[in-house]
């Protein structure tokens, strides 16, 4: 991802990382050069923004890409970057003209809004003007949620950043740039998959490209606080009655001594620090009143940070999670992961997820079929899914997307990873919902792999010590009623993923009831499993295709189950049809994965009952 963050802007334990890392990208990554470094906010949902939403003119720029790059493959600083109004003088393909430019909305994915770009995997420039009123002693970031899959911003016909990575936030000073009145802000979007990409080329869902979740300006003081970490106090082992609370505050620009105050008021906690040089404030306090975030209570605390003239004010629950042997421990007690596997496409209507309206109907399947657990496939989701996630008691499993064939052997590769992790945890660290980082998804086994994807599994650690490291890995070994899973790297986990699909990739759906896994002494979840079915298709339970065989699949998953002693929780693939070019079977797929318990129209398949009674029995899988 195209992101580098200042020295000052990062936590003291992940501080000499986003260092090394920001210089790697500031000296060797082309389009680099002389570009500032990024600060990454946090809790920018919870600050006064100006959106920026709504509508945003475009330009399309094949060929590929022939305005946005130089033919040495730099990004070209002038071209449409400029938004001269209008630019309709001068040499063939060089006229241009935003104002009479067509619009698309933001957020929003450019597929489902243009027909003629359903397919489109290119670059689009996006322009739209807006009012600024700039006030002395404050200081402005541009804030875009997300963009697929590399992104170029301008503000007033100056580059303020570059970001690579569709999935995560990324912020932009524009302070000195911006003046009382009308500006501008030109973004060139490039959707082009890249082998040396996060995800790579072959991907089994739909490459939404464009500025797919909210853009923003955020107003802040002078010295403002950018990050922060509050959670449960994290010892060796869960004490019960603990109500210590620790983390840290950071203020970007403060100068050492500057006062922060944590205020928790509903349980009784009111602390002032002081930043140290580099304007970390860590602090340990306790508190007076405190119930554990749960399924059951999903307790939520709101908690005030100030430091001089900044202050927000978020809500966040307090939990701990850890295991122990096979056990998985929420608060102490073992629970067993009852949930299903979700994309980031809005049910019904289609698109990527970016609305309220969007996630409370995800939300809305989930507490219907009775989960308290969803995994976020195969990327970071909006932010949303995770505020609600918090609301409503639902754990998550939150991954970046080392999906598959990612080219493990490149440095390169491994900086935009480490970034992406950094991106991903900073965001979402706060929330009590997510319990599970995931480093990747159905990767090859090779001790190249094993080595990067260990040393990225430990520096999650390094970054968050709180939550457990996991991967989705399909390297099992069936033979006979035989099942083992030869992968070095299941030893780098707290908790193992593994995918599967006896039944419809591989042997007879009967063959599950004989298979005796040998899996190692940690705990496991089923990550994906399941089978495909057109919703309304009916027929023979040996028939494919049809709703019944997909129940009939489950079924014996559901008996296999009970023979892994291991077995912490299920996520069945996947919560509904979403579109894959890969799935193009004439009127059973027609572009879309058809694994779901849900059609892409929101209608429920008979496999969405099923889970919903076992879920509701909890006749599948013991927490211990």
């Amino acid at each position: 991802m195209f992101q580098s963050a200042s020295r000052a802007n990062v936590s003291r334990p992940t501080l000499r990382t986003v260092v090394a890392l920001s210089m790697y990208l500031w000296l060797v990554l082309p389009g680099f050069a002389q570009r500032p470094l990024q600060t990454l906010l946090v809790g920018v949902d919870r600050r006064d923004q100006t959106t920026l939403n709504g509508d945003w003119h475009y330009l399309v720029d094949q060929s590929p890409g022939r305005a946005l790059y130089t033919a040495n493959g730099e990004v070209n600083d002038k071209s449409y970057a400029m938004n001269d109004h209008p630019h309709i003088v001068g040499s063939h393909n060089d006229e241009y003209d935003f104002s009479a430019a067509p619009t698309l909305k933001v957020p929003g994915d450019w597929n489902t809004q243009v027909p003629q770009l359903f397919n489109y995997e290119g670059v689009i420039w996006y322009q739209r003007d807006f009012e600024a009123l700039p006030k002395a002693g404050t200081r402005t970031f541009l804030h875009v949620g997300a963009a697929n899959y590399r992104s170029h911003v301008w503000v007033n016909q100056k580059r303020v950043c570059d970001h690579e990575g569709g999935y995560t936030p990324f912020d932009c000073e524009v302070t000195a740039l911006l003046h009382p009145g009308t500006n501008f802000v030109v973004i060139a979007v490039d959707a082009t998959r890249l082998a040396d990409g996060i995800p790579s080329v072959g991907i089994d869902w739909f490459n939404y490209g464009g500025l797919t979740r909210d853009v923003s300006l955020v107003t802040v003081p002078r010295a403002f606080i950018d990050d922060y970490d509050v959670h449960l106090a994290h010892g060796p082992e869960f004490l019960p009655g603990n109500t210590e609370l620790s983390g840290y505050v950071h203020v970007l620009d403060a100068p050492t001594g500057t006062a922060v105050t944590i205020a928790i008021p509903e349980a009784g906690v009111t602390a002032t620090v002081k930043t140290d040089a580099e304007g970390n404030a860590p602090f340990n306090v306790k508190a007076t009143n405190l119930t554990l975030w749960s399924p059951g209570t999903p307790k939520l605390y709101k908690v005030t940070l100030a430091a001089g003239e900044d202050k927000l004010t978020d809500d966040i629950g307090f939990r701990d999670i850890r295991v122990d042997g096979t056990r998985i421990l929420l608060n102490g007690k073992a629970v067993f992961l009852q949930g299903a596997n979700v994309h980031a496409e809005a049910p019904v209507r289609g698109g990527r997820v970016n609305s309220d309206q969007d996630v409370a109907t995800i939300f809305g399947y989930l507490k219907e079929m009775n989960a308290n657990f969803v995994r976020l496939a195969h990327y970071p989701h909006d932010e949303r899914m995770e505020r609600e996630a918090d609301r409503q008691g639902i754990m998550i499993w939150s991954e970046i997307p080392n999906w598959q064939h990612i080219s493990f052997d490149k440095s390169e590769v491994y900086a935009k990873d480490v970034a992406m992790l950094h991106e991903m945890i900073r965001r979402d660290r706060n929330k009590a919902s997510v319990i599970l980082w995931s480093v990747s998804n159905e990767t090859p086994n090779n001790s190249t792999r094993t080595t990067f994807l260990t040393n990225l599994a430990n520096e999650a650690r390094t970054l968050d010590r709180t939550r457990l490291i996991t991967s989705a890995l399909n390297t099992t070994h069936i033979q006979g009623n035989s099942a083992t899973l030869p992968d070095p790297f299941a030893d780098a986990l707290d908790v193992i993923g593994v995918n599967q699909y006896i039944g419809w990739y591989t042997g007879k759906p009967e063959d599950a009831d004989s298979i005796q896994w040998a899996l190692p002494q940690k705990p496991v979840i089923m990550s994906e499993f399941g089978a495909e079915a057109k919703f309304g298709n009916h027929g023979a339970t040996n028939e494919r295709w049809t709703e019944e065989q997909q129940v009939y699949v489950i079924q014996h998953q559901f008996v296999m189950f009970k023979n892994i002693p291991q077995l912490r929780g299920i996520t069945p693939w996947i919560l509904a049809d979403f579109r894959s070019p890969t799935r193009n079977i004439p009127k059973l797929q027609d572009g879309y994965n058809r694994k779901g318990l849900i059609s892409e129209d929101g209608k429920k398949k008979q496999a969405f009952t099923l889970f919903q009674k076992a879920y509701a029995e909890h006749s599948v899988g013991k927490p211990e």
